[in-house]
């Protein structure tokens, strides 16, 4: 029976250990899910580092939006991917554009060489890159070890076709993991008709915060979101996901 990974991408320590509890046997930490997620904080890492004793990836994002990234910003992403690897992270999980849509290479193999041997992820902004075949096989000839991608849609269901293609390409060269709307229904449905074997999701669920003086006239993030909504990753989804995974393969 061939292995598989469930990724977990987690903004809390709460949501990691949740994550660990239900079965995850990787997780994605970052910050501002929410918004696609951000850089986390050093004593957030710390604190799921020594709370989950499982492999660990770092999100590195300097903010929301495209993924063209200024000298500045450049530097920001260097810094943190070298400070979180120091810190004990098994890998980084980045990506860079250039202008015209295509991989930045050059800040690619920068981050590479800083990654050291430790995991690589291409995030998600493969799903925004002008070609998604030419950019597989640019990560490929980078050193890159994962693709997060939900084949260029907003849900991984509707991407199954351009997910079927690339993983046909990959061929075991290159390990395509799938995001963007992942459930143990969707799993379900994805490992009958592609031969995934890599998800990543959040299981989240909302919860209601303790706070019972509320303002409720007052937005302090984005419109639409309750400031009094809690984003958790729930164990329960995670434990599920996973047993619809063991059908197939063995998660280690």
């Amino acid at each position: 029976m061939e292995y598989g990974i469930l990724e977990a991408c987690v903004d809390s320590v709460e949501s990691a250990v949740a994550a660990a509890e239900g079965g995850a046997n990787r997780l994605e930490v970052c910050a501002n899910l929410v918004i696609g997620g951000t850089t986390p904080g050093v004593s957030q890492f710390k604190q799921i580092r020594k709370a989950c004793d499982i492999r660990m990836n770092v999100l590195i994002r300097p903010r929301f939006g495209d993924f063209l990234y200024t000298d500045h910003e450049f530097q920001m992403i260097a810094e943190d991917a070298k400070m979180f690897r120091e810190l004990g992270a098994d890998g980084i999980v980045v990506g860079c554009l250039m202008p015209d849509g295509n991989l930045d290479i050059e800040r690619m193999k920068v981050l590479r060489e800083i990654a050291g041997d430790g995991h690589m992820t291409l995030h998600r902004a493969f799903d925004v890159c002008r070609d998604p075949f030419q950019a597989l096989e640019e990560a490929i000839s980078l050193g890159v070890d994962t693709i997060l991608t939900s084949g260029q849609k907003d849900y991984c269901l509707d991407g199954k076709e351009l997910l079927g293609q690339l993983l046909r390409q990959a061929a075991g060269r290159i390990d395509i993991l799938v995001g963007s709307g992942v459930n143990a229904e969707t799993i379900a449905c994805l490992m009958k008709e592609i031969p995934a074997k890599s998800f990543h999701m959040s299981g989240k669920k909302v919860l209601d915060s303790g706070m019972i003086y509320r303002k409720e006239d007052v937005n302090m993030g984005i419109p639409g979101l309750g400031e009094y909504d809690i984003f958790r990753t729930d164990a329960e989804q995670i434990r599920q996901a996973r047993r619809q995974m063991e059908k197939k393969y063995r998660l280690r």
